[in-house]
């Protein structure tokens, strides 16, 4: 059974013929057949971008998107295994899976990161146990780890600026906030360039560094298709000639879980707020919103020429017919 979970799980060759499907079908207004389709969405965090596209995506075609929101719109989902259960959770994610599958084609889940542990949040539990309890195929609308629709459609955006990334400068800059998010955009941010054989350069202050292991496999990706992977932590210094500026924020790993300090130290950088100062010539500017102005980056920056943050959210869409296709037709096996 194919599941669209995980980009480290994912072949180069498969992401490249995912992003060229989605860039056809935007260049040709195509939308491929799904009649007939259901799709069920679980968001257990608040979602826009996601849950319009994918509602638009599967309506375009055909089928219809059908969402819930635990503790909200249905009951509380329990997680953990081996529990009594006698708190405000009635029912158990083990049988809820296995039911909702068997009313729809295909499962898409959004679990987040709860912020609290990163050794928790990076195992991706909710998210693994999708993947083992589900009957259909599952995709991943954000995890702790990885966000990779937005990673598909940042590919599909950077290849129509660039039309040949392999070898072009990319940059994932840090931004401040006002509390900490996790670091599934920014590891999928690093792997989008890494697929497309960008040369890599994440600049952040010490202390927000990236997951290890994310780290280890962009730069070994990068490598393998063509590209490089360094970091700085100076963020007056923009490398010449970066083709792609990704602006984004997320939290210390070291300070996990520690909501004061974290907001604490977010205040020792107020100068990483990007501007338009740093978009060079031919510098693009990119976010997957949602954005807080004049924080993360100014006014000026998001509304400068060369900003392609909606562009990018528009290619959400595209990118999510591409897999969409792929999972309800395509006969390839991934697991």
């Amino acid at each position: 059974m194919k599941h669209y979970t995980k980009a480290r799980n994912c072949s180069s060759d498969l992401l490249l013929s995912l992003m060229h499907s989605a860039l056809s079908m935007k260049r040709e207004r195509r939308y491929p057949d799904l009649s007939g389709k259901l799709l069920g969405m679980v968001f257990m965090n608040p979602s826009l971008r996601t849950k319009l596209s994918f509602e638009a995506a599967l309506a375009r075609c055909g089928g219809q998107a059908l969402s819930i929101t635990p503790g909200g719109s249905s009951w509380a989902f329990e997680e953990h295994d081996g529990v009594r259960m006698d708190s405000d959770k009635p029912e158990h994610l083990k049988e809820a899976v296995r039911v909702m599958s068997r009313y729809v084609d295909a499962l898409a889940i959004r679990s987040f990161a709860k912020l609290r542990s990163l050794n928790e949040d990076m195992a991706d539990s909710t998210l693994s146990k999708f993947e083992e309890w589900s009957t259909v195929p599952v995709i991943n609308l954000e995890s702790a780890g990885e966000h990779p629709c937005q990673m598909l459609a940042d590919m599909l955006t950077v290849s129509e600026i660039l039309t040949e990334p392999r070898g072009k400068n990319f940059c994932l800059r840090w931004a401040p906030h006002i509390k900490p998010l996790p670091l599934a955009v920014p590891h999928s941010a690093v792997l989008a360039a890494a697929h497309l054989g960008m040369n890599i350069t994440v600049c952040a202050p010490e202390g927000y560094e990236l997951d290890p292991q994310y780290t280890e496999y962009a730069k070994t990706t990068a490598q393998a298709s063509g590209g490089t992977f360094s970091q700085s932590r100076d963020p007056e210094e923009l490398p010449e000639d970066t083709r792609i500026l990704y602006v984004k924020s997320w939290g210390a790993p070291a300070l996990y879980g520690q909501l004061e300090t974290q907001q604490h130290d977010f205040e020792r950088y107020s100068n990483w707020t990007v501007d338009d100062a740093l978009l060079q010539e031919e510098t693009h500017l990119m976010h997957c919103l949602p954005v807080r102005r004049n924080l993360v980056a100014t006014d000026a920056a998001l509304d400068h020429k060369h900003s392609v943050i909606i562009e990018q959210a528009e290619n959400r869409l595209w990118a999510q017919l591409s897999v969409l296709e792929w999972i309800f037709e395509s006969e390839t096996h991934f697991s």
